[in-house]
């Protein structure tokens, strides 16, 4: 269905159309709208308006059209390290509104163990057969030479990711029933408006699962931004992780990212020198020594 019939059908007449990455401002006779590609969830969509929740912008279809029409939000110019703040407030707000438990059965936590460890396990050959491939060459190249220098750091990663997940593993084998919540699933500071009141936008990947997955993909995307232990720390003055979350939180947020050093070698450079410093910012945060860290006897 083309976008001005969209419009006919709610009464609306387009008077103008900007594309800004991969949404469509449309300035109407009645306000400026956000059309987007993506289909919404309605039931996510009727359970957050009966929790209370409604730092979301006004829809105009929530049914399973393969689109949506939202009213535009005016946001606020505020400086990126108040945002980031902002915008964990509001998660924790959502994870605290949404909260329930499901029963689970003994396979649930194996199925997490096992898809982890591959993934582990994986790491490893992938970079063994990088670092095989590297120490063949006569000259290394600038990039080449960095992993080299630092591969060892990546083992012992790698190494202590499996004992916290063997640690974690042994802990979850009795638990039988797991905290649920609705996850936006698709943080990012982009994803984050504020204006009388905040926003999350960019509902498309919404979906109920463990709190600690919005985290981790909000960490995926800013790891190397702010300083995450401030964040953690909001978060969790009105959501605290259970110690077998904060546990799964810290293995996930603590697997080193894969690079494919096929690009120029400046971006290459770049590529390999990130993942090093996620690496070592994510080891100073995850750090048993930090007394929020230690597991309470």
């Amino acid at each position: 269905m083309k976008i001005n019939q969209i419009l006919k059908n709610k009464g609306l007449i387009a008077r103008s159309y900007q594309k800004q990455g991969k949404v469509i401002v449309i300035n109407t006779n009645n306000g400026k709208y956000i059309y987007k590609e993506g289909k919404l969830n309605p039931q996510i969509l009727n359970y957050l308006k009966s929790r209370s929740f409604d730092y979301l912008p006004l829809f105009l279809n929530t049914q399973n059209e393969p689109y949506q029409l939202e009213k535009y939000i005016e946001s606020l110019d505020i400086p990126k390290e108040q945002k980031i703040l902002d915008l964990i407030k509001l998660v924790a707000l959502l994870h605290s509104k949404t909260t329930h438990y499901k029963e689970i059965n003994i396979d649930y936590y194996e199925q997490i163990y096992e898809d982890l460890n591959n993934n582990l396990n994986y790491l490893y050959l992938y970079y063994t057969d990088m670092i095989t491939l590297i120490e063949t060459k006569i000259y290394m190249s600038p990039s080449q030479q960095l992993l080299a220098n630092n591969i060892s750091k990546i083992y012992s990663t790698l190494d202590n990711i499996k004992q916290k997940l063997d640690s974690w593993h042994q802990k979850v084998k009795e638990i039988r029933k797991e905290r649920r919540v609705v996850l936006h699933n698709n943080l990012k500071l982009d994803h984050f408006l504020e204006d009388k009141k905040p926003y999350l936008i960019s509902w498309d990947k919404a979906k109920i699962g463990n709190p600690v997955f919005d985290i981790y993909k909000l960490y995926q995307t800013h790891a190397l931004d702010f300083d995450f232990e401030e964040i953690l720390h909001e978060y969790e003055k009105t959501y605290p992780l259970k110690k077998e979350e904060k546990q799964l939180l810290f293995i996930l947020i603590s697997m080193p990212d894969l690079i494919n050093m096929q690009k120029s070698e400046y971006e290459n450079c770049q590529e390999v020198s990130k993942m090093l410093d996620k690496i070592y910012k994510t080891e100073i945060l995850t750090s048993p020594k930090k007394p929020e860290n230690r597991a309470k006897k």
